[in-house]
C-alpha cells in the first residue's frame, strides 16, 4: 500500500466495504469542504470525454432554496465520487473495516452522482455559512479511468431519474447496442460530425442532424434485434455497410456533411432530418437485407429521387399529425411503407392493413 505524507492529505473517518470485488469507502464530510475538494468537469469538454452530464443550472435555485428554508429539517442523500489516484486506508485495530481514509490533496475527485447537490451546497453556503458545519455522506470509489467512470454514471442512473437516452447510450459500455451506436456515430458516414451525442432532441439551430439515441433505435430496426456478443462483428459490418450506402443516395445528407446546407434548414423542411425518417430507413433496410440480400444496394438507388419534404403527398398523412411530425410506431411504419412503395417492394399483410386504415382516416 502507498504511503502518504499526512500533512498533504485529506483524512476522512470511513468504513470500507467491497462491491463487485472492488473496495469502496463510506465517509461523512463537513459540507463546507464539499465545494473545495469535489470537482465537476464543467468546461467545454465533448460528452464522449466526460463522465457526467452537463449541469442543469435551472435545477439549482430550487435546491438552494430548499436548504436555506429548511436548515433544521432538510435531507440530502449521499454523493458518489471517484478518486483518480490510489488512496490509503488505515484500519483501526480490531475494528472490522473502520478506519481513516487518506486521499492526496493533489488527487482529482469527481462527482459521479450528486453534482447538482454539490452546486446547491456551494451556493447555499454563501448565504448561510453555518450550514458548513453539517455533514453529508459520501461514497468513494477509486477511479479506474474514463470508461469505468462513464459506466458508473450509466449504472447509477439506470434506476434513478434517468438521463437522456442519448447520454445513457454514450456512457453505457456494457450494452452491445450502445457500443455499436457509438461506433457508428464516431466512424461511419452519415453520422460522423453530425450526431448529437448527449441530448435526445435537437435544438432548433443545432448543427447536428441525428441523435445518438435515434441511431440506436434505427439500427435496432435495421438488424431486427439487439446484437449478441457472438455476432457483434457481423452486425457492425452490416450496419456500417447499410448506413454508408444510404448516405450515398441521400443528397441532402451529403450537403450537410460538406457544410453546404445547415441541418437546421433540413429539419424545417424534410422528414429525413428527423428520427422518424432514420427509423423508417432502418425498417426498410431490415426488409431489403432479409428479402434481397444480393440486390439491396441496387434497389436503394431509387431513394435518390424520393421526395422527403414534409409537405410531400406521400408523407404528409404518414409522418405528420396536426401539422407536426409524429413519433408513433404507426407513423414510422407508414413512412417506411412509402419508401417500400417507391422501391416497388411488396407490403406485408399488416402493412397493407395500416395503409387501409390511413386511407379511411
Amino acid at each position: 500500500m502507498a504511503t502518504f505524507d499526512t500533512d498533504y492529505c485529506y483524512s476522512f473517518p470511513a468504513v470500507r466495504g467491497i462491491q463487485a470485488g472492488r473496495p469502496f469507502y463510506i465517509a461523512t464530510c463537513p459540507m463546507r469542504i464539499i465545494p473545495k475538494i469535489f470537482s465537476f468537469d464543467e468546461n467545454e469538454v465533448p460528452p464522449e470525454l466526460r463522465a457526467q452530464r452537463t449541469l442543469n443550472k435551472a435545477r439549482i435555485p430550487e435546491m438552494v432554496r430548499y436548504l436555506l428554508e429548511n436548515p433544521s429539517d432538510y435531507v440530502f442523500s449521499a454523493l458518489t465520487a471517484s478518486i483518480a489516484v490510489d488512496v490509503q486506508f488505515d484500519e483501526f485495530e480490531n475494528s472490522n473495516n473502520l478506519g481513516t481514509l487518506r486521499v492526496p490533496m493533489e488527487a482529482q475527485i469527481l462527482i459521479n452522482d450528486g453534482q447538482h447537490r454539490r452546486k446547491a451546497i456551494e451556493d447555499a453556503l454563501e448565504e448561510r455559512p453555518e450550514l458548513g458545519q453539517d455533514n453529508i455522506p459520501v461514497l468513494f470509489f477509486v477511479d479506474e479511468g474514463l470508461k469505468r467512470s462513464q459506466q458508473m454514471f450509466a449504472d447509477l442512473n439506470k434506476y434513478a431519474i434517468r438521463p437522456s437516452p442519448s447520454l445513457a447510450t454514450l456512457y453505457d459500455h456494457r450494452d452491445i447496442s450502445s457500443n455499436l451506436s457509438r461506433y457508428l456515430a464516431m466512424n461511419i458516414e452519415p453520422f460522423i460530425g453530425l450526431t448529437e451525442m448527449e441530448k435526445s432532441s435537437i435544438s432548433k439551430f443545432s448543427n447536428k442532424l441525428f441523435t445518438l439515441s435515434s441511431i440506436k433505435q434505427a439500427t435496432r430496426s435495421l438488424l431486427g434485434k439487439d446484437p449478441k456478443a457472438n455476432d457483434v462483428e457481423q452486425c457492425s459490418d452490416l450496419a456500417a455497410q447499410y448506413w454508408q450506402a444510404i448516405f450515398h443516395v441521400m443528397p441532402d445528407w451529403q450537403l450537410a456533411a460538406k457544410k453546404e446546407v445547415s441541418p437546421a434548414q433540413l429539419r424545417q423542411e424534410y422528414v429525413h432530418a428527423h428520427g422518424i425518417g432514420l427509423q423508417a430507413l432502418g425498417l426498410l433496410g431490415n426488409c431489403l437485407l432479409s428479402e434481397h440480400p444480393d440486390l439491396w444496394q441496387k434497389k436503394i438507388a431509387t431513394l435518390r429521387e424520393f421526395d422527403w419534404r414534409k409537405s410531400s403527398p406521400d408523407l404528409t398523412k404518414r409522418a405528420m399529425q396536426h401539422g407536426k411530425l409524429s413519433k408513433t410506431t404507426a407513423s414510422i411504419q407508414l413512412t417506411c411503407n412509402a419508401l417500400k412503395i417507391a422501391l416497388s417492394l411488396p407490403l406485408s399483410n399488416e402493412e397493407q392493413e395500416l395503409e387501409a386504415q390511413m386511407a379511411i382516416s
